[in-house]
């Protein structure tokens, strides 16, 4: 089970182009299953085409017994039926016993949200005299005007900016690139951070360059984007449910209250279904209302 786990880590790897977060997740979930196969049996995992449906829903079963959420069971199956049916096409096992397996019903939650009042404040907040200031003020410009995950803006490097043109080049999951604009507040703060990282910072060269960098001069991590953040929120006094992926939810949202087409959205979020994007269509009432009391012969 070891081997074929690594074996299927390199697949990913080598001919998905996988990134290494989705390796991790892979990693973890399939450890897992070996770990829980290995204490069922009383010794080590069996190998993957001597492991049955039962087995597997015995498995889920144990962790939803375990307390954990239906997100991340239904993640885990996912992984679980990528590894096997990669098993199917090495000839590891004959059938997909993942496949049966149905997913978790999931409660929708409505994804949390900044007003646009309240982003406002949110990027007034990184003190304009400081260099690091100027960082994180172009950091969080840059993921609210072009809806960027935090891994997204981490991994942007200088040859990805294009300002005559104002866009930014993103490589989403899946390694999948597109283009974001940059609305002129953000590129306004990214010329006055990439001005004050050449006297600041220890700037390396070239247009593999990372965009944000710490004092040291290396690629900030998520982690760092998510500590920055939370130090804003708690000086703004703003809701500290907040996280970076807010932002995101925020962009969405005050583009679609707006009247941005949600086709229109998914490309620029870089959703690979519009299912995705669809809950943004459930979040804010208060642009339908208008609509609707516009429209309906009878809404007054």
């Amino acid at each position: 089970m070891r081997t074929a786990i690594a074996r299927f880590l390199q697949y990913l790897r080598v001919e998905r182009n996988a990134s290494e977060l989705t390796l991790k997740s892979y990693r973890e979930d399939l450890g897992a299953l070996a770990d829980y196969l290995a204490e069922a049996r009383g010794g080590n995992a069996p190998e993957p085409g001597h492991v049955g449906v039962l087995e597997l829903r015995g498995y889920v079963a144990a962790l939803s017994q375990a307390g954990y959420a239906k997100a991340t069971i239904a993640r885990r199956l996912a992984s679980l039926r990528s590894f096997f049916r990669f098993g199917q096409r090495e000839g590891w096992t004959d059938t997909n016993p993942a496949k049966p397996l149905r997913n978790p019903r999931q409660e929708r939650s409505l994804p949390h949200f900044l007003s646009a009042e309240d982003i406002g404040r949110l990027l007034e907040a990184p003190p304009p005299g400081e260099p690091l200031g100027r960082r994180d003020r172009a950091i969080l410009e840059t993921m609210y005007s072009a809806g960027l995950r935090v891994s997204e803006v981490v991994g942007l490097c200088d040859g990805d900016l294009d300002f005559e043109a104002g866009v930014v080049r993103v490589r989403g999951k899946g390694r999948r690139e597109r283009l974001s604009p940059l609305g002129s507040y953000s590129i306004r703060a990214l010329k006055q951070w990439l001005k004050l990282r050449k006297l600041h910072v220890r700037e390396p060269k070239g247009p593999g360059a990372p965009v944000f960098v710490n004092k040291f001069g290396r690629r900030l991590t998520t982690r760092s984007v998510a500590r920055m953040l939370e130090k804003y929120l708690a000086q703004t006094g703003l809701d500290a449910r907040t996280t970076p992926h807010s932002l995101r939810h925020s962009f969405a949202t005050h583009l679609l209250d707006r009247g941005a087409d949600i086709r229109s959205v998914q490309e620029l979020l870089g959703h690979k279904s519009l299912t995705t994007t669809q809950i943004y269509t459930h979040v804010s009432t208060a642009a339908l209302r208008k609509v609707y009391e516009k429209a309906h012969p009878r809404a007054r």
